[in-house]
């Protein structure tokens, strides 16, 4: 089974060595997502609900890229800086998803890249 990269200019580059996401078969497996501008590469914010706002507005981006909708998500990572950050970041997770919801871990980490908050990643599968 061979694997497509997956990209799009509306979410930011990666800031590392790895692909934004990659689609095998039916399967598309989107990176983890920081707060950052798609433009500048900076975090929009300091604040939590800035950085998740971003954070999954760019992982909405890269799903459809993929030819993908959010409905298509089929499992979802969190990774929070301060677990005490769980509460505000699922009001603002059920924005996104509230009649669909993915199966999801939300992970306590002692930190992210470029100081975030939150980081994001995502499965779905094509219909």
């Amino acid at each position: 089974m061979g694997h497509t990269v997956v990209s799009t200019d509306k979410a930011p580059a990666a800031i590392g060595p790895y692909s934004q996401g990659i689609a095998a078969g039916h399967m598309v497996f989107v990176s983890g997502q920081l707060g950052m501008d798609p433009k500048t590469t900076e975090l929009v914010g300091q604040d939590l609900e800035s950085q998740a706002r971003q954070a999954l507005a760019n992982l909405k981006q890269i799903v459809i890229a993929s030819g993908c909708e959010l409905t298509d998500i089929v499992a979802v990572d969190v990774f929070l800086t301060d677990m005490n950050d769980f509460v505000a970041f699922n009001a603002i997770y059920s924005e996104y998803f509230s009649e669909h919801k993915p199966a999801r871990a939300a992970i306590g980490v002692a930190s992210l890249p470029k100081g975030a908050r939150v980081e994001v990643k995502c499965i779905a599968v094509k219909s």
